[in-house]
């Protein structure tokens, strides 16, 4: 299977060794080691493809070693798909890297929508009863495998309930225009039900039908990212299926992540040689990023509301900016609300380090890349933070605590749907009195 993925068996073969990748790399930007650019991953594919070099835990660390934020792929000059090739390999060589522990949550747990909400409702106890700030007090996160003690210390709070809650069909408000299908991410789900709650408002809003399949499973760019290629075409097979059943117009979500998976960037790996490899392109052709479908395909309604005055800034997730070329968009939709001063940054398309699970893998290296993040957010005064990447707003919000900084941290999509909430008290007011 790993010499049959397309970038593998066919691209590779175009790079040159330029070495132009390494002025876009993060990594390569922080430790300024070779062995970590993106044309040294090329050539350790390479090698791997052609037998030079045997699967080992040793070339598991190194293919380890990648954010997947796609600069490199979107910057090199022989087209060539370094993220694919990396992922392709870290499949290649899982049974050589992540514990069996991490294999056995990948596989079993963070897969359906009955094991996430499961894994949802621990978390909010784990926290909601204390033992959280009790275990942290008492140093006992220091004895969990490094892993989950990483994980632990990024973990934001987990509200409840999760958006797993919200109907399966939601109605348009007036005349429906369109039958919406929505891809709830678990990330989303789980720790930013209000970003949900928010996407469906604000589409039902603008006359579309919100359909949210209940066979839903996560999206698999964890499973991808981990080297769990078989359980992350599984997931997506399933979801595509579910949205085909659906009969929807278009599908959205309000994960860049999430998008760039629906969107088919891996579709020729995980479905080389799969006869579904069709079907899963022709549903991709249907799937839009939530600020790319308001921005650029659906109307909106101009009725908003007025904001509290209140600075904000944008963080482009990497799945978005290089992965899809999003990039006007959230701005649009930030700057057309009355009370939003937006404010660019000079490190907006940069990668905060987070990545999903890197930064519970490689936290000192993932902490390097988010400080300089930061900095550049605080030197914009601004007092919010956008951004439409859940595992980007924990990372920033890790960012924060760490450097004393109060900022708020939000999708576009909520700043929307406050503003048309406050659009119709106000009118309602104006009607009663």
């Amino acid at each position: 299977m790993f010499r049959e993925v397309p970038a593998v068996k066919d691209l590779i073969k175009k790079c040159v060794r330029c070495g132009q990748c390494r002025s876009v790399c993060p990594i390569f930007s922080e430790i300024r080691i070779e062995g970590a650019a993106p044309r040294a991953h090329v050539f350790l594919v390479q090698l791997l493809r052609d037998g030079e070099l045997k699967p080992s835990s040793q070339l598991a660390q190194r293919a380890s070693r990648c954010l997947l934020c796609q600069a490199c792929s979107k910057n090199c000059p022989s087209g060539i798909p370094v993220d694919q090739m990396v992922a392709a390999a870290r499949a290649h060589l899982v049974d050589y890297g992540d514990s069996s522990l991490k294999r056995f949550l990948l596989r079993n747990l963070w897969t359906d929508s009955t094991s996430l909400r499961f894994i949802g409702f621990f978390l909010w106890g784990y926290q909601a009863s204390g033992l959280r700030s009790l275990a942290r007090r008492a140093g006992l996160t220091r004895f969990l495998p490094s892993t989950l003690s990483r994980a632990e210390k990024l973990l934001s709070p987990v509200p409840h309930p999760p958006a797993a809650k919200l109907p399966a069909v939601n109605p348009a408000r007036g005349s429906r225009r369109l039958r919406v299908g929505y891809f709830l991410g678990c990330a989303t789900s789980l720790f930013y039900p209000s970003v949900a709650r928010a996407t469906v408002e604000v589409l039902t809003r603008n006359g579309c039908e919100v359909v949210i399949p209940r066979r839903l499973n996560c999206c698999g760019m964890p499973h991808l990212a981990n080297g769990e290629a078989e359980t992350a075409r599984q997931v997506m097979q399933n979801n595509v299926e579910a949205f085909l059943e659906a009969g929807v117009d278009t599908v959205v979500t309000d994960c860049a992540s999430c998008s760039s998976m629906l969107e088919g960037h891996y579709f020729d790996q995980l479905f080389a040689g799969n006869p579904f490899l069709e079907k899963a392109k022709e549903f991709s052709r249907k799937v839009y990023d939530l600020t790319a479908f308001l921005a650029d395909k659906l109307e909106l309604s101009q009725e908003f509301g007025q904001l509290p005055a209140t600075s904000v800034t944008y963080h482009d997730p990497c799945h978005s900016i290089h992965g899809q070329g999003i990039k006007k968009q959230p701005r649009k939709l930030l700057q057309m609300l009355p009370g939003v001063k937006f404010v660019e940054n000079d490190s907006a398309g940069q990668c905060c380090g987070g990545a999903g699970t890197f930064s519970m893998n490689h936290y000192d290296l993932s902490m390097r890349i988010l400080n300089r993040k930061i900095e550049a957010i605080r030197q914009t005064g601004a007092s919010a933070v956008a951004t439409s990447c859940p595992a980007c707003s924990m990372q920033l919000r890790h960012g924060m605590e760490q450097h004393g900084l109060n900022l708020t941290i939000l999708h576009p999509v909520e700043l929307l749907a406050r503003s048309y909430r406050i659009a119709e008290k106000t009118t309602a007011a104006s009607k009663t009195g």
